[in-house]
């Protein structure tokens, strides 16, 4: 619990100490810009959390095990967006309650929440679907956290927390493919006044083209992923994870 929370609470302090600084040429103060990134964020690093749980399942044989069970390894992966949801929804519910006396510009009934419905529902399926197909591909847990690097990389240059026109033309491009992007943009969309998305790409926050690459990416996750988890699953035997536990029992020895 200590651990869960721990994120939350020091986004939260470093939103206070943010909360008075304006951003240039406007009256937004900078920490209701800041919130919705760090929202996206949390939603974002679902990606990690999944990777890190399917390793800990492969190791410790509860993939094995559901592969066991008739189309287990489908509801698996149903089971395992289910619980990383809820565990991203309670940091997002955290921050959102937190943040808003906080900033006073920021208000929760000024929310689109439909917006933020949406956004939340495509970018949560479509990041951890990603997640999935990764974490399939990953032998090892040293393997996992070695994957975090290029995932935490590809995060900074998604505009998850300022517009991506800041960055280069070509980092631009590169970060509009990815689903992050789009997820960071829909969240600003839903938590800020229209008048700021003058500073996106194309002066709109281009909900249309949003809806398309998350709902394309979660649909690909949703295809794919399970058939990379079932050929992943194939290749598992209670040798080896037998192999595995006593491996991990010398180390701790």
């Amino acid at each position: 619990m200590i651990a869960n929370l721990f994120w939350p609470t020091t986004t939260l302090v470093a939103i206070f100490f943010l909360r008075h600084r304006q951003i240039d040429g406007t009256q937004l103060p900078l920490g209701a810009l800041v919130l919705p990134g760090v929202l996206g964020m949390f939603v974002a690093l679902g990606i990690l959390l999944i990777v890190q749980q399917l390793t800990a399942d492969r190791e410790d044989g509860t993939l094995l095990r559901a592969k066991a069970i008739p189309d287990g390894i489908r509801g698996y992966l149903i089971g395992k967006l289910v619980t990383v949801s809820a565990t991203v929804l309670a940091y997002l519910a955290i921050l959102l309650a937190g943040g808003a006396p906080i900033i006073s510009s920021f208000h929760l009934g000024d929310i689109s929440w439909p917006t933020l419905t949406w956004v939340l529902l495509l970018g949560l399926v479509a990041t951890q679907s990603v997640g999935a197909m990764l974490g399939s591909l990953i032998t090892s847990s040293r393997g996992a956290g070695i994957l975090s690097v290029p995932i935490l990389a590809l995060i900074a240059i998604s505009g998850i927390f300022y517009p991506i026109t800041a960055l280069p033309t070509w980092l631009q491009w590169l970060g509009q493919t990815f689903p992050i992007y789009w997820l960071g943009l829909g969240m600003r969309s839903a938590l800020l006044p229209d008048a700021v998305s003058a500073v996106e790409i194309d002066g709109s926050w281009r909900h249309l083209e949003t809806v398309a690459m998350l709902g394309a990416w979660a649909t690909i996750g949703l295809i794919v992923a399970p058939l990379l988890l079932r050929r992943m699953s194939r290749r598992e035997s209670g040798s080896r994870v037998a192999e595995r536990r006593d491996r991990t029992l010398q180390r701790v020895g």
